[in-house]
């Protein structure tokens, strides 16, 4: 039983495929979320209204139907830029790429919000004082508010991590070997759909509790030396 008639190494697996991946969305997201702030807090009307449509278009937007999207528009997209240079042949795009992008960009848009609350929340009078003091904008920006800005952002990209762990899931519907996957794949073969949907779950179970476990740990470095009210 604990060997799950010889597919328990598939959901482990699976598992493993899960983490990667969803580190990577994670990455991703990071990224625009960042780029995504510096939009929103830009002088630039543009920039604002470019980061705003982003940001309202992606999270009215299912994940489901996005990753559906990219994955087979985009397969039937490359046939046809392939077909106009003369190849016929089949092309499709890559699971996990598909799967993996299109998650990070879906959170990315939370990303953007966690950071642009976390840069409002760094007072401002500091970097005042640090422009005061002669230093440039760039040294304002790496000693002052990116320091700051990530104490403030952790608790929020801790959420948006949960979040996008299990979102994960959600590449299986590509092909993708991840934990749902690997389950749906293991209980076809056995009939066994309780016994290997229910693993799942708690797998993904003890993967939030290790995050939010760590979350902590981090949460405490990063607050270090911060005099905390009574």
């Amino acid at each position: 039983m604990l060997d799950l008639k010889g597919y328990g190494h598939l959901l482990l697996d699976g598992a493993w495929m899960t983490i990667g991946a969803g580190l990577v969305a994670l990455a991703i997201a990071i990224l625009l979320g960042l780029v995504g702030a510096a939009g929103k807090l830009s002088g630039s009307r543009a920039a604002r209204l470019i980061a705003g449509t982003y940001t309202t278009v992606i999270r009215g937007v299912p994940e489901l139907v996005l990753l559906l999207l990219v994955f087979f528009g985009g397969t039937i997209l490359l046939q046809r830029l392939f077909q106009l240079f003369g190849d016929d042949s089949y092309v499709e795009v890559n699971a996990f790429f598909a799967g993996v992008g299109t998650i990070g960009f879906v959170y990315g848009a939370f990303a953007t919000e966690v950071f642009r609350g976390a840069i409002l929340a760094v007072p401002k009078g500091q970097l005042e004082a640090a422009r005061a003091c002669g230093m440039s904008r760039w040294l304002v920006l790496r000693r002052i508010l990116l320091p700051q800005m990530w104490r403030f952002a952790i608790p929020g990209l801790g959420n948006v991590w949960l979040v996008l762990l299990k979102a994960t899931s959600l590449i299986s519907v590509v092909g993708l070997d991840e934990l749902t996957r690997k389950a749906y794949v293991a209980s076809g073969a056995t009939k066994l759909y309780f016994v290997f949907f229910g693993v799942a779950a708690l797998i993904y179970l003890l993967l939030t509790i290790i995050s939010m476990l760590l979350l902590q740990v981090i949460e405490r470095y990063a607050n270090r030396g911060v005099r905390r009210g009574v």
